[in-house]
């Protein structure tokens, strides 16, 4: 079969949401990504499979890291000498993206995952749990406007108590947050997940390498058909197996996108990821005597309040205040390398217009 005549459905398009843009494009075919290597993409039409690439003009003007496509975008290709050849000519509009500062000091965004309905953080209940981490990936997640579910793996390597202790430290600051616990060894949780995962929707499942992500969707499937490695002794953590961010489509209908373990998770501004994610604390700011308010010294200080009363962990403010200082500090960052690119930009189009006068 021909790329193009699938069931894109079935890999969770929205006709009423593209109608617009089905009306543009007529002559081309849709496609969903499903990864992405360096320059290559794999897409798919819910039936058939290619490897494609962009087109000269898609290149040409791509502004910025957004305009490429990611991991569950929708684009709109032309197949050439028999799906010999398939290039992607553009991107639909997002419904969702995930995003995060790209690792290391480099001040950009990098893309995870696009038209995301679920976002899954899977954190494992031995050495890999954090509260603080959750709150990170949480932002993040508000930002996007994704709903977020926690899974928590391994609970078999705990006492049922110990487990239960964790879940309330979780609800003690997060109480709306759906959260199941499962383990891969025993199969424990594996039904309420099954009841989780709607058929058509997209998940996209976040956390740290080696908290069992890909053994969690074999064990979904039912076989091993992603690569998983042994837990360390040592540690007891799983090695990073996850090399790219993939799109799964399961047999019960369900889409997963699996992502790399993330050693570092920043955000940029996110009013509506902090607002959501922490209400507590931006509630208690609004009443503060000073509009102005550090909430470090100043009188009338709700927050210092509450924190001196009990009130507000002081751990949760400190994680807040840690994260909206980083958050600020990027997109500070990031807005002056966009100034410096577009005066650098600038300054080439002169030298070569200069250049073309000589001639």
């Amino acid at each position: 079969m021909r790329m193009g005549a699938g069931d894109i459905k079935a890999l969770g398009f929205c006709e009423s949401f593209y109608a617009g843009e089905l009306e543009k494009r007529k002559e081309l075919g849709i496609a969903r990504v499903t990864s992405v290597h360096k320059e290559r993409f794999t897409i798919s039409d819910g039936v058939n499979v290619a490897v494609a690439v962009l087109s000269g003009k898609f290149m040409s003007n791509a502004d910025s890291t957004f305009a490429f496509p990611c991991a569950g975008d929708w684009v709109f290709f032309q197949a050439h000498n028999a799906d010999e050849f398939t290039v992607i000519h553009s991107v639909l509009p997002r419904k969702t993206i995930l995003k995060r500062k790209t690792p290391g000091r480099k001040v950009d965004f990098q893309l995870i995952a696009a038209n995301i309905d679920v976002a899954l953080i899977v954190q494992a209940l031995d050495a890999d749990f954090s509260v603080s981490r959750l709150e990170r990936y949480l932002v993040m997640i508000h930002e996007s406007h994704i709903h977020p579910v926690v899974l928590l793996s391994k609970c078999d390597l705990l006492l049922p108590e110990e487990v239960s202790q964790k879940v309330a430290e979780i609800r003690e600051v997060l109480p709306g947050l759906q959260i199941v616990v499962f383990s891969n060894k025993t199969g424990e949780g594996a039904d309420a997940l099954r009841e989780l995962l709607a058929p058509s929707k997209t998940f996209c499942l976040l956390g740290s390498s080696g908290v069992g992500k890909t053994t969690l969707i074999n064990t979904l499937i039912g076989e091993q058909a992603f690569a998983t490695q042994e837990v360390r002794e040592s540690d007891g953590k799983g090695r990073h197996t996850t090399t790219t961010r993939q799109l799964i489509k399961l047999k019960s209908g369900v889409i997963i996108v699996d992502t790399p373990g993330m050693r570092e998770l920043g955000n940029f501004a996110a009013e509506e990821g902090f607002d959501e994610t922490f209400p507590d604390v931006v509630g208690l700011a609004g009443q503060c005597r000073f509009n102005n308010c550090t909430h470090t010294q100043e009188k009338g200080c709700a927050v210092l309040a509450a924190i001196q009363d009990g009130t507000l962990a002081e751990k949760r403010y400190r994680n807040y205040v840690k994260m909206n200082k980083e958050a600020e500090y990027h997109q500070m960052s990031y807005v002056d390398k966009r100034q410096k690119d577009k005066r650098f930009g600038k300054r080439c189009r002169e030298v070569l217009k200069f250049q073309r006068n000589q001639c």
